[in-house]
């Protein structure tokens, strides 16, 4: 019989017991809050940051400017303190600027305040030095007779004052300045011509008035031209010239006595009248007009008994000179049926009569005169018709403004 087997005769080791102979002993008690301040300690001395360049930024700024030699910095600090007496000094000027215009507005009695620019820099010493380079005063609009003047510039050189500072400018002395008076079309179109005629520069020297012009309940179409020249030292004056009203395409009249002046048929005017058996027997049945065109008598007759003779008359060259020839204001008063016959209406025809040449270049002609001042002296340089108007040299010496 066998012997049966005991387990324990090679007992194995116990896992259990070798894990508890690797302990050290019991542990240490520690709080969750502990745990987690350890670890943020052992991580802090690890941990990431991004480079601050701002401050890096200012340090190197700071550092590269205490570096610069002081030199530099004076000339840095000398060209700030500059800007600021500058621009002390422009506002300096825009005041007194603005107080030279209210005087000014105030005592020539302008509607609207003038622009003043003061020249020069500084403007501070010259005020402390009580003398200015230039004073260029602009007035707009100002009235001179019959027109209105559509600029007037003038530029006051080495201007003196008397002052006691920049708020006590009693007033000036100027020794010498130059400026332009420039009259524009525009205000001769609307104070002379009052909407119907129209004024354009023709020439260096001339001036062209063309338009309408009411006489009589009739609108005749106006032209003259206007030579513009000086009158004394201040003056402007116009002296009108080739003045003509047209009646339609039938009759031109020009203001005056002489031959080629009165109204007179046009040359369509004359045609029509050859054309028009009943107009040209009208003309031919007044022995005035027969006797002022030269017709011999009897040919006047055969005319009048035959209408081939009377063509054969009307549409010679001749007879269309005499009857241009013809002055027909002269024969409107005796005759005014016969005016009639030729489409000219006799109240119209005593109107233009009354209408004489110093009445018509009153209504086209214009002249101003520049102010004569109380010292000193001024004077006209230059007369110029320009695209847009009439433009003016003066020029001046002497002149005392306020006290």
């Amino acid at each position: 019989m066998r012997t049966p087997h005991h387990l324990d005769a090679h007992p194995r080791p116990n896992p259990y017991e070798e894990l508890a102979a690797l302990d050290d002993g019991p542990l240490e008690e520690t709080s969750l809050e502990e745990f987690l301040t350890e670890e943020r300690d052992a991580g802090a001395e690890d941990a990431w940051a991004p480079p601050d360049h701002r401050r890096g930024g200012k340090r190197r700024r700071k550092n590269r400017f205490a570096g610069l030699p002081l030199a530099v910095k004076a000339v840095v600090g000398l060209a700030v303190l500059a800007s600021f007496t500058a621009l002390g000094d422009r506002w300096a000027v825009l005041y007194a600027e603005h107080r030279a215009a209210d005087t000014l507005k105030d005592r020539l009695d302008l509607a609207a305040a003038p622009e003043v620019e003061i020249g020069g820099f500084p403007f501070l010493t010259q005020l402390a030095d009580k003398r200015l380079d230039s004073v260029k005063v602009t007035v707009p609009d100002v009235a001179a007779d019959r027109v209105s003047l559509a600029k007037v510039s003038a530029t006051a050189h080495d201007v003196t004052l008397n002052a006691d500072g920049l708020t006590s400018v009693r007033g000036a002395d100027v020794p010498r300045f130059d400026g332009d008076v420039q009259l524009s079309f525009a205000d001769l179109n609307r104070e002379l011509g009052a909407s119907q005629v129209t004024f354009t520069g023709e020439g260096r020297d001339r001036v062209r008035a063309h338009g309408t012009l009411p006489v009589a309940g009739h609108n005749l179409r106006v032209r003259a031209e206007a030579r513009i020249q000086r009158q004394g030292e201040r003056g402007i004056a116009t002296e009108i010239g080739k003045m003509r009203l047209d009646i339609g395409d039938l009759a031109t009249y020009r203001p005056g006595t002489r031959a080629s002046e009165g109204l007179h048929l046009t040359p369509k005017g004359t045609a029509d009248l050859a054309r028009e058996t009943r107009k040209a027997k009208a003309l031919l049945s007044v022995p005035a007009i027969v006797q002022r065109m030269g017709v011999p008598e009897a040919t006047v007759r055969e005319a009048l008994a035959d209408d081939g003779k009377l063509a054969e008359l009307t549409g010679s060259p001749r007879f269309a000179r005499q009857a241009a020839g013809l002055n027909l204001i002269d024969l409107a008063l005796d005759n005014p049926e016969v005016m009639r016959r030729l489409g000219l209406d006799p109240n119209l025809l005593d109107s233009l009569s009354d209408l004489t040449r110093p009445v018509l270049a009153d209504r086209l002609s214009l002249a101003f005169e520049l102010p004569e001042p109380d010292q000193g002296d001024v004077r006209l340089r230059d007369v110029r018709v320009e695209e847009d108007g009439i433009r003016v040299r003066v020029s001046g010496s002497g002149l005392t403004v306020g006290r």
